[in-house]
Order: structure tokens, then sequence, then C-alpha cells
């Protein structure tokens, strides 16, 4: 036998009643248009329902009043039959329609993992330094296998048997070298400047500032026109070669040229390293004399030198010897700079977030390189006598 208490009264458009057997069985009447534009009875009245009934043990649903529903109802309901699952109540979905059945299913298919949500504990700093070093370690032989496959691809590349475009070549050169030489002039003649006024600082109090010039000279000849250079190239090609080889890796074009049967290296590192390393020594000349004309430009109009005296004491200081230094550093900062740009762009994730972090570390690796290998070319200069 049954008997209905209403507990509550159902409005005309969108309201719930409740109707209590004896069975311990709580009858939930839906009516009226259950979507989230209306006024929807919060889940705090059926669960309060719930509390007052202590005998309920299953929970069913009479939906013949339903005129509308959306993720509203779909809202409410998840509440309930959470709240039911906590309290050890069955819920009996026959009642609801179909559609919510299978939403509701779908909701539940997979439950959450346990200790999803827990944080994650913290490493100790023995198990940081472990993991830098096995990281340190794997970059190192990565490194070595990319310039392994790299000298291979040049050996190549000499026997005649590589291939690439050579359109895209004489693309990249042009990236390379003309395109870059505005921001060359510029950071180039600044150095120029900042060394000839640090120097007129000191050598103005000897009266000696005709040597400026011998100063700003053989720095910029011998060092620093090829390290700027080295720096520009490092920041502005270099990132520019690991975002492109990262996209192609995001994009699968990678994973394509090894389907087809084409190297990746030979197609795409070995055109732009070569190309950066044939336009690197004539970005240095370049670099050279925009360092030399900023000198002059603080030896004229700070120190008030004469340009032929300023011509001819550069002339004096600088020797065929320190162009061939400056020289072969920047061929060495160019190749440097291509394999670490190609070398972050081939290692780069398949996101979008992978590529930045392979732009910022190829301009990091590159530069780093560039002051090793000039410490290093310093010091065996130093141990020949040149």
């Amino acid at each position: 036998m049954t008997k209905n208490t209403p507990t509550q009264p159902m409005t005309e458009q969108t309201g719930i009643s409740f109707s209590r057997t004896e069975a311990g069985i709580l009858l939930v009447r839906l009516a009226g248009n259950w979507k989230i534009g209306e006024e929807l009875p919060t889940a705090e009245v059926l669960l309060k329902q719930i509390e007052s009934e202590p005998r309920v043990h299953c929970l069913t649903f009479d939906t013949h009043g339903l005129t509308g529903w959306d993720s509203g109802l779909l809202s409410f309901l998840i509440k309930i039959v959470d709240q039911c699952s906590q309290n050890k109540i069955h819920v009996e979905k026959d009642g609801l329609p179909h559609g919510v059945q299978r939403l509701l299913a779908l909701a539940y298919a997979v439950p959450d993992r346990k200790g999803a949500h827990r944080e994650s504990a913290h490493d100790s700093f023995l198990d940081r330094i472990g993991d830098a070093s096995i990281n340190l370690s794997r970059s190192a032989v990565q490194m070595l296998d990319f310039i392994g496959d790299a000298f291979s691809a040049f050996i190549r590349l000499l026997r005649g048997k590589t291939r690439f475009r050579r359109s895209d070549f004489v693309l990249i050169i042009q990236d390379c070298g003309a395109q870059a030489l505005p921001i060359v002039s510029l950071i180039s003649m600044l150095v120029g400047l900042i060394l000839a006024f640090v120097g007129a600082v000191q050598l103005s109090m000897f009266g000696a500032q005709i040597y400026v010039a011998s100063l700003v000279g053989v720095a910029m000849v011998r060092v620093m026109g090829a390290v700027m250079a080295g720096i520009i190239m490092a920041g502005r090609t270099g990132a520019a070669f690991a975002a492109q080889l990262g996209t192609m890796e995001v994009n699968e074009e990678i994973d394509a040229l090894r389907t087809m049967g084409i190297s990746p290296m030979e197609f795409l590192v070995l055109p732009r390293m070569l190309a950066l390393a044939l336009m690197m020594p004539l970005l240095c000349l370049y670099a050279d004399l925009m360092g030399i004309l900023g000198g002059l430009i603080v030896g004229v109009g700070m120190l008030d030198l004469n340009v032929v005296e300023y011509y001819n004491m550069t002339r004096a200081s600088v020797s065929l010897k320190d162009f061939w230094i400056g020289l072969f550093q920047s061929s060495v900062f160019g190749v440097l700079v291509a394999l670490a740009g190609c070398l972050r762009g081939m290692q780069c994730g398949r996101s979008a977030s992978a590529v930045g972090e392979a732009a910022t570390s190829a301009v990091v690796t590159g530069i780093v390189s560039i002051v090793v290998a000039t410490a290093i070319i310093t010091v065996m200069c130093n141990v020949i006598g040149i």
C-alpha cells in the first residue's frame, strides 16, 4: 500500500514533488521545463527531504510531466546521485528520459583515479641532482650523435651525394646575410663607441688619446667583431632555425621526410649550417668596419683627433694576423650557432610551448658555445704565440 505525502507543491512550469512508500522507496516527480534559463529548484531541497526520511534506501523518478531539459537537469541529478552514493541509497534511473540516462552513464563511465588529486611530493636535493646529472648525460650523448650525423652529411656533400634544394639554400643565405646587416650595423657601431669611450676616459689622463684607435681596432678585428656578430646571429638566426624545425616537428613534416627516404640532416640541417658558416666571416668583416667607425666618431667628436691620424693609427696597429684570427672565430661561431639551432629544433616536442622552449634553448646554447669557443681559441692563440 502506497501513501502519498507531498512535501512541496508542484509549480505550473517547473517543480519537484515527493512520494514515499512504506517499502522505503522515495519517488521524485519532476515537471516543467528544466533548463538553465528557468528558475530551477536546488538540489538541497531533495537532499533535505532524503535526510528527513531516515528509512529511505531507494530513490526513483517520475518524469511524465517533464516538458524540456538540458544541462541544468543533469547538474541537479549528478549532485543527487553523488549524495545518495555517500549515504548508500540506491538511485533507480529507469524513470528518467533516455537521453538523460545515457549522459549520466557517460558522466560516471570513467571514475577518478585513486590519488589523482594528490599533490606531488617534493623531491629531495639529492634526487634533483641525480635527475639533472642523468639529463645532462643524455643531452651530451644526443649532442655528440647529432654532431656526428652533421659531419657525415658534410662528407657526403663533398662526395656530391647529398640532396637539398638549391633555392632553399639561397634563401637561407639571404636571411643569414643581407637581412642581418641592419642589426649588425647598430650593435657593432655601439660596441665600437663604448670601447672608444671607455678607453678615452683612461688614456686622456696620460695624453695618449691617439691610442684609442689602436684599442678599438685590435679589439674589434681580433675578438669583438666576431663575438658580437655571433651573439647577434645566435639570438636572431639560431632561434629562427630552432623555431622552423620545431614547427616542422610539431606538424610531423620531418617524419614525412623520413618516410619518403629523405634525410632531414641533409635536407634541413646541412644547408642552414653551410649558409651560416659562409655568411659569418662576411658579417664579421662588416662588424669590424662598423666598430672602427664607431670608435672614429668618438675619436673625432670627443678627443679632437684628425680622421687621417685615426686611420693611420688603426692601420699601423691592426695586422693581417688579427683579421685571420677574427675570421676563423666567426666561421667557428657560425657552425656552432647553426648546430645549436638545428639540434634544439630537431629535439622539439609536439606542442606550441615546446617550440618556444626549443627557441630559447637554442639561443642559450649558442651564446654559451660562443663564449666557450672564444676562451679556447684565445688560449690556443696565446700558446702558439699569435
